[in-house]
């Protein structure tokens, strides 16, 4: 029976928890298991690390630590941005979600966190980021 390693291509269904036990995203809901490389980075280090010798069917419960995670919320990533800046339709509140386009075209998903009369604050940290999370895990299949 094969175990996950690095560089292995593995389908996973998971159910990701904070740790007062809400739900935060799960792959048993939409009923897809996700699928991925080990080792390339698209996921966060603590649910990579979480899965290494791992067989399939097997099922674990894993706790990432925010250092694992998403890491500490970082300061640079909450600003002011001016009203005038954004386009005429779009009326900010807080909770609203928006996306900023750099020059180079990089996309960036804030929160708007305050609404004063001239001005937005809006915050571009992962909204995980400072949390310490909780992954029910099943390895599904291991190519």
């Amino acid at each position: 029976m094969s175990q996950v390693k690095q560089n292995d291509t593995v389908k996973v269904h998971y159910t990701g928890k904070l740790t007062d036990g809400q739900v935060f995203d799960s792959s048993v809901e939409r009923g897809e298991p996700i699928e991925f490389t080990m080792g390339e980075g698209q996921l966060i280090p603590g649910f990579e690390n979480g899965l290494i010798d791992m067989k399939v069917n097997e099922k674990k419960t894993i706790n990432i630590s925010k250092e694992e995670a998403y890491g500490e919320p970082r300061e640079e990533l909450i600003q002011e941005v001016p009203k005038s800046q954004l386009p005429e339709e779009i009326k900010p509140e807080v909770g609203m979600g928006l996306v900023s386009k750099s020059p180079d075209g990089q996309e960036m998903n804030l929160v708007v966190k305050e609404v004063k009369d001239e001005s937005i604050v809006v915050d571009g940290n992962h909204p995980l980021a400072g949390k310490d999370l909780v992954f029910d895990l099943e390895v599904v299949e291991i190519k």
